[in-house]
């Protein structure tokens, strides 16, 4: 198969529609599916150098398939990593990178505001390995500096945070972690790498539910890690490779074709994600909103240095808890009622009973998930409809 030539001088846009692009013989010019569990061999003798790794070319699909490693070599493009390798789910990226690298009497840090399973994972499931956690202010660099132990192997990140926004110093805390002999794992799902790229900030390892912005249309499950080679072949292949959480290869395909447009979509969801922002902080019976690239909110600077633009999601909060939530959930005609984001289809959901219901309370407390907050993931329909939903939905509150 033909491949594509040079593109790490390519600029962001041309790797986004060329970046990772193999061509068959017939020579289509769009990427093709490969629908196939296993792969045959001329003879005996290239199976087993294949499978000593002593030839190139593909085994099993669950260890690697032509359609998922052109979607890994061009979302690793983008992210500007040397390695990508692809999941099932966002979840199964998350949880593979922590079990992939760690071992009992290790120890992990994380900020409080991240989503309800990476909590999950990290305060229930690591615990029962013999690795231990600590939870802090995401945006506290002394509360950094202090949970670090000499047994501190990963810290992990969502920046911008599911629900709250929250952002964190990329740079800064992974400077502490680099201090202290750990690696930084930043979550890039709610920015995408069209607004934001962590290892140019230092992060070592970045995870994505490549569900959300970069499927874009609510179709398909998948996740994805990007590291350098030496966390690919040290902790991460091998565990891959003996446990399987490999994305379909339909999947992949349609996450591949996807990040050909996701620069075009991120600036559609930031334009009317600020505007309705701006929208729902004039609003009388808001008590108040979460936008990175809002001037009121609270780390405003320091999304602008390290965010293009401020993402796709609004969260806001209102007065009078759980009950006036559902009565704006439930007044809303266009806005759907979804626990899932990033699709063109505007949708909003309450952490509290659905995302964060599992957490503790004094957990969703330190996530900043409250009673009255409603997280509103903007769509691509016109944001003048959308204000006027919100604005009919809220005379019900």
């Amino acid at each position: 198969m033909a491949t594509n030539k040079k593109p790490g001088k390519w600029r962001a846009a041309t790797k986004a529609v060329r970046g990772g692009q193999v061509r068959t013989s017939f020579q289509e010019t769009c990427e093709p599916l490969f629908f196939t569990a296993g792969y045959a061999y001329e003879e005996a003798e290239e199976a087993e150098a294949r499978f000593k790794g002593e030839s190139p070319g593909f085994q099993y699909t669950r260890l690697a398939n032509p359609t998922i490693s052109m979607f890994e070599e061009r979302i690793a493009a983008l992210e500007g990593a040397a390695v990508a390798r692809a999941t099932a789910t966002g979840m199964a990226a998350v949880t593979a990178v922590f079990l992939g690298s760690l071992k009992t009497g290790d120890h992990v840090v994380s900020a409080n505001a991240v989503f309800g399973s990476c909590r999950y994972v990290i305060e229930n499931v690591l615990p029962r390995f013999g690795i231990g956690c600590t939870f802090v202010d995401g945006s506290d660099l002394s509360a950094w500096k202090a949970a670090m132990k000499p047994e501190t192997k990963l810290i992990f990140v969502e920046t911008p945070s599911n629900p709250t926004l929250s952002i964190v110093d990329i740079a800064a805390v992974a400077k502490i972690a680099h201090d202290g002999s750990a690696r930084l794992i930043v979550d890039n799902a709610f920015a995408t790498p069209a607004l934001q790229r962590p290892f140019e900030l230092g992060a070592d390892i970045v995870v994505h539910s490549t569900t959300k912005f970069i499927d874009g249309q609510g179709r398909a499950l998948g996740g994805a890690i990007l590291c350098h080679p030496d966390f690919l072949e040290d902790n991460l292949q091998q565990f891959l490779r003996n446990t399987g959480p490999a994305i379909s290869p339909f999947n992949a395909w349609l996450h591949l074709k996807s990040l050909e447009t996701l620069d075009l979509r991120m600036k559609a969801h930031c334009a009317s994600a600020l505007k309705v922002a701006d929208f729902l902080a004039g609003h009388k019976k808001i008590a108040r909103v979460l936008y990175p690239f809002h001037a009121d909110h609270p780390q405003h600077a320091l999304a602008k240095k390290q965010m293009s633009a401020g993402g796709g999601v609004v969260t806001f909060e209102i007065d009078g808890g759980k009950k006036e939530a559902f009565k704006l959930l439930n007044g809303l005609e266009i806005i759907d009622i979804s626990n899932n984001l990033g699709d063109t289809k505007s949708l909003a959901t309450h952490p509290e009973t659905t995302t964060h219901q599992k957490l503790t309370p004094d957990a969703r407390a330190a996530a900043g998930v409250t009673s009255g907050l409603v997280r509103l993931s903007v769509g691509l329909e016109d944001a003048d409809d959308l204000c006027e939903d919100l604005d009919r939905a809220l005379k019900a509150v």
